[in-house]
């Protein structure tokens, strides 16, 4: 069974910082487009960004560039999404994500395509809220 659970979410003041994690089961990064949506209240759900194996470098979102930052530790099967420099903009539920490549093909292919969908296999999300 495929399972992604999400942690980390909170209410933090503006110019603040949280750590997201979100530990998968049921399969492995590898041969996955694994990432970060976030949906604010009233607007379209956004990919925030993403990796996988055929991707040199992670995408982002323009909005988060240089403020969050995604890693994985395959060997504990979790992904992270460490956010600075938080704005009220940034209040949102955060999701974890994958898709496997052979759907994808890439990040683009999830972010773009699939993932506002609700394609691919999804976490319970993760309420981020910033105040100013």
């Amino acid at each position: 069974e495929v399972r992604l659970v999400e942690s980390g979410g909170g209410n933090v003041q503006a110019g603040g910082s949280l750590r997201l994690s979100c530990v998968v089961s049921g399969f492995t990064f590898d041969g996955f487009a694994i990432g970060w949506f976030r949906q604010a209240p009233g607007k379209e759900r956004e990919g925030v960004s993403c990796i996988s194996k055929v991707d040199p470098t992670p995408y982002y979102a323009e909005s988060v560039k240089g403020r969050f930052t995604i890693s994985s530790d395959n060997a504990q099967n979790t992904l992270y999404l460490d956010m600075d420099n938080l704005g009220p903009e940034d209040t949102a539920v955060y999701y974890c994500a994958a898709e496997g490549l052979v759907v994808v093909n890439s990040c683009s292919g999830f972010v773009f395509g699939g993932g506002p969908r609700g394609f691919g296999f999804w976490g319970q999300g993760a309420q981020v809220t910033v105040s100013s």
